[in-house]
């Protein structure tokens, strides 16, 4: 048989399959079938199967090998009864819309999920209410799908016995799209998670981080809102990372930040902003990334950088009324500041062109003195540490001598 041929009588089987699909419908009485897995057990591929409303007591429900559409209505729950998972799929061209789950089953040794994925592609969960997760949504080795609309919540009490809301591993295509979750230990948590799409998200009130993601690249994260979380988001040992229009605030406690960044290479960090946090950038082993047009508002440290740090960019960002704009560890190494405002600047603008005439000096030896004994915060606001400020501004002797913004605006960036 030709190719031609061939092609040809496959998608014709295909076709003929997709037309002799049905739609079945579960409810409690009156229905093709009363049992969801029952249903899916009797499906073939392309089916619709309809949940009416109702409390459907059922867990490990099973999808494999079948492409099906499974779809509830405002008051169609599943509840798992803390038994286990919630559906468990491996499929291609699936979707799961409009349904709540809830009650799951919480372990030390497995990773129980309302729902999980395994190596699925081209799949849809959407406005799915998750109630008293364990973890939320669990994605292993697929890809090409969406996660839209979803609300996820759980009840741990610590990291320990709380899992993620939605949690990837090696996969890749993903969009996660205007979720929101909370009460859970990471509200969005990536593993070797690669071009994925983190869009209009809402992560709040979670034990450990707002999202967490390791070995993922070539991702972007765009609107998202990381609050009250445990840490805001932690970034590592990734590369081609996209941040944009992201709000990082209210992370606050003795170890808590807006952002972490540790081990990252080529990054564009652009339109976000950090308010209210302990620090608003945490910054260890990063290498060519560039800060461009974030307001850091109110934090306790704007951006503080550690170790391992080189040819990064800070350009015309709003540095507002932190406590510290800046803490610097070691060397330079050809990180620059340059066109950025800085509310606390002084200097003067003769020839009215925007740009201060005296070089802004971001790194005050208050903060190295802070960073070496952090006893010496109750100094803060001193006139004692005043005059250390100015007498280090005269004669740098503790901070870096080139580390200076050569081209402070005068006038707050507006983006």
């Amino acid at each position: 048989m030709s190719i031609c041929r061939y092609l040809s009588f496959s998608i014709f089987c295909f076709v003929i399959q997709f037309a002799m699909a049905e739609t079945i419908n579960i409810c409690a009485t009156g229905c093709d079938f009363q049992s969801i897995q029952v249903a899916i057990d009797s499906a073939k591929s392309g089916d619709t199967l309809f949940i009416k409303k109702g409390v459907y007591k059922e867990f490990d429900i099973t999808i494999y090998k079948k492409s099906l559409y499974i779809s509830g209505e405002t008051g169609t729950v599943i509840d798992v009864e803390n038994k286990g998972y919630g559906f468990r799929v491996e499929a291609t061209d699936i979707s799961l819309k409009n349904i709540t789950i809830k009650n799951i089953l919480m372990s030390y040794t497995k990773e129980y999920a309302a729902v999980f994925l395994f190596k699925s592609y081209d799949f849809l969960l959407e406005n799915i209410t998750i109630e008293g997760a364990f973890f939320g949504i669990l994605v292993q080795k697929s890809k090409n799908g969406k996660i839209s609309n979803n609300v996820i919540s759980g009840e741990g009490t610590s990291e320990a016995n709380s899992g993620n809301a939605i949690h990837l591993w090696h996969s890749e295509h993903i969009k996660i799209e205007n979720n929101k979750v909370f009460m859970m230990r990471d509200g969005i948590y990536l593993e070797f998670g690669n071009f994925c799409e983190i869009n209009n998200n809402l992560s709040e009130n979670n034990m450990r981080y707002g999202l967490h993601f390791m070995f993922s690249n070539n991702n972007s994260y765009t609107a998202n809102v990381f609050n009250k979380n445990g840490a805001g988001v932690a970034v590592m040992f990734s590369k081609q990372i996209q941040m944009t229009r992201n709000t990082f605030k209210n992370n606050w406690g003795p170890t808590s930040y807006g952002l972490l960044l540790k081990e990252i290479n080529d990054a564009d960090i652009k339109h976000n902003i950090f308010e209210n946090n302990t620090i608003g950038v945490n910054a260890d082993g990063t290498n060519r990334i560039n800060f461009t047009e974030n307001n850091f508002f109110n934090n306790g440290y704007a951006v503080k950088v550690l170790g391992a740090c080189y040819t990064n960019t800070y350009t015309k960002n709003n540095f507002l009324y932190n406590t510290f704009n800046l803490s610097y560890s070691g060397s330079l190494n050809s990180n620059t500041f340059s066109e950025n405002y800085w509310s606390n600047y002084s200097g003067y603008d003769l020839n009215k062109d925007g740009i201060g005439d005296v070089p802004y000096r971001p790194v005050k030896l208050y903060s190295y003195l802070v960073n070496k004994t952090p006893e010496a915060i109750v100094l803060l606001r001193s006139l004692f540490i005043d005059i250390v400020d100015f007498s280090e501004k005269v004669s740098p002797v503790f901070t870096p001598e080139n580390l200076i913004d050569d081209k402070p605006l005068m006038k707050k960036v507006i983006w």
